[in-house]
């Protein structure tokens, strides 16, 4: 049996026969799994899991839980999302602890809100658990902060392809240029030198730096720097591939202080003072 963590005084909720917990895994890294969904995975009796979940996550659930594989990648072949969520719903009424495990958080672009939807609509009960998205614990991960009070007062998160897999045309790019001091761009990676393009037409400065993670949280994950007029030519240069999450704006230049885990193997920053204030981090 796992040893279940020693958990503080609370009105913990059960992973009830007949329920789906939908809950987030985080990008990948078990150490990032909410208290909750650690709970629900030794609770539940069947696990139905998606592409960008961590295997190792799975191993804490109980032995003999049933796995069932529901992954969707862009260019392979996938789980039909109808199917994915008539399944979800055969197994609650067959009086199973169903546990959805998504990569990230079930509600940002993680089809979580359409396969609650599903649920309710067949009177399935529901427990929604959030997970930490990649948008912000993956760059963080790399040492990158979505927000920093010297760079930004505005984040938006955009998804790089729509539900053809094509990039998304009912996003106003060039809009979104100029409204947001930072952009993190999920699921971006086949359509960069579009999205780019589509940005800098927009008014958006070819010299503004770009952070490319890939595999976020994990061991082999790995991190580019570049620009927007550089990235898709770095990208491929680089030979970097999804999953990978995509950060434009100057956020991106306190990696050279922030970079964390290169500090922890003994490495010293590249700059203390990546935006040249010339003043102390703390002053106002």
């Amino acid at each position: 049996m796992i040893d279940s963590p020693r958990l503080p005084g609370h009105d913990w909720p059960d992973l009830e026969p007949g329920w789906v917990w939908l809950c987030g895994a985080g990008p990948g890294d078990p150490g990032l799994l909410t208290l909750h969904a650690v709970r629900a995975l030794q609770m539940a009796d069947v696990i139905v899991y998606d592409a960008l979940c961590n295997t190792d996550i799975l191993e804490l659930a109980r032995p003999g839980t049933e796995r069932i594989y529901a992954g969707k990648r862009g260019g392979k072949p996938s789980a039909v999302q109808r199917d994915i969520s008539l399944r979800l719903v055969e197994l609650a009424r067959a009086g199973k602890r169903v546990l959805r495990l998504k990569g990230g958080d079930p509600f940002v672009f993680g089809r979580g809100g359409e396969e609650a939807q599903t649920l309710v609509q067949h009177g399935i009960p529901i427990r929604i658990v959030p997970g930490i998205t990649a948008g912000i614990g993956g760059l963080a991960y790399a040492g990158i902060p979505v927000t920093h009070r010297d760079v930004n007062q505005t984040v938006a998160f955009v998804t790089g392809h729509d539900q053809t897999g094509a990039a998304p045309n009912a996003v106003n790019w060039s809009a979104l240029a100029q409204a947001a001091q930072v952009l993190v761009i999920y699921m971006g990676m086949k359509h960069i030198e579009k999205i780019a393009g589509e940005l800098i037409a927009g008014g958006r400065d070819p010299a503004d730096p770009v952070g490319v993670v890939t595999d976020a949280s994990l061991p082999g994950q790995r991190v580019l720097e570049t620009t927007l007029g550089r990235v898709a030519t770095d990208v491929a240069a680089a030979g970097l591939a999804p999953p990978a999450v995509i950060c434009v704006g100057r956020a991106v230049l306190m990696r050279q202080a922030l970079d964390w885990q290169a500090l922890a193997a003994g490495a010293t920053p590249r700059s203390t003072d990546p935006l040249e204030r010339g003043r102390p981090a703390e002053a106002s």
